[in-house]
């Protein structure tokens, strides 16, 4: 169980190559043993990490929260920034002004991106969970492209999600 897949494969060599900044958005976040280590490596290495994730009160998958939290205090730790997605986040009060019809019941918010920038050049959007599960088997997919104006754009989405009053 060190991670089998071809994603994780091509994922952690794209990580492991970065040289100042490594943003990742996904909505669990149970890292594997060898991810925890190479995210900590990196750091050590004087990359900044930054994991957004949801919160447990965004969080649609209590098992997946329970396992972050188990994690959270080594991610810190390790010197990995972690950033929580608020259920009230600023950017889901600004889309639920402009599109919920008046007396609806408001939508469950929350992060469901799998998206991963390396160094504002090298750019992941996928199906690949930071978990267990994704790393383990051949089941996800996505696509990894190095364009900077790609990067530059996704890394902002991440940063924006990021903010206070989202995350």
């Amino acid at each position: 169980l060190a991670g089998g897949s071809e994603t994780t494969r091509a994922l952690l060599d794209a990580v492991s190559a970065a040289e100042r900044d490594v943003l990742i958005q996904s909505p669990y976040c149970v890292l594997t043993e060898r991810a925890l280590e190479t995210l900590a490596g990196l750091v050590k290495k004087g990359v900044k990490v930054r994991i957004l994730t949801n919160s447990l009160a965004a969080s649609d998958n209590l098992m997946a929260s329970s396992g972050y939290m188990k994690q959270r205090a080594r991610l810190l730790a390790a010197g990995i920034e972690l950033f929580e997605f608020r259920p009230d986040a600023e950017v889901w009060r600004a889309l639920m002004a402009k599109t919920r019809p008046a007396g609806a019941p408001p939508p469950i918010f929350a992060v469901h991106a799998k998206t991963l920038v390396v160094d504002w050049e090298l750019v992941f959007i996928g199906t690949f969970n930071l978990d267990p599960r994704s790393a383990h088997l051949n089941t996800e997919t996505g696509v990894l492209v190095k364009h900077h104006l790609l990067a530059a754009q996704v890394g902002s989405a991440i940063e924006a999600d990021m903010a206070p009053a989202n995350a």
